[in-house]
């Protein structure tokens, strides 16, 4: 089942891994940071789970960029 804003929850997904990846942290480690579970985060990388605003917020404080960046998707 396709949900509406998959593809928008996708790229945003991408876009946490891509800003984890390039601040050289694990899935475990953000996690841990913004007191979510690894499972949680791996949910919401993948466009299964969605994110809250605040867990988007922290996600891009730890992360050490403006939350809109997580919003900045390639076409």
């Amino acid at each position: 089942m396709k949900y509406k804003y998959f593809d928008e929850r996708l790229k945003l997904g991408l876009n946490i891994q891509y800003y984890r990846k390039l601040a050289d942290l694990t899935q475990e480690q953000l996690a841990e940071r913004v007191d979510i579970s690894r499972e949680h985060l791996s949910k919401i990388e993948r466009a299964v789970n969605c994110a809250s605003v605040d867990v988007l917020f922290n996600v891009s404080e730890e992360l050490g960029i403006p939350a809109y960046k997580l919003f900045m998707f390639k076409e």
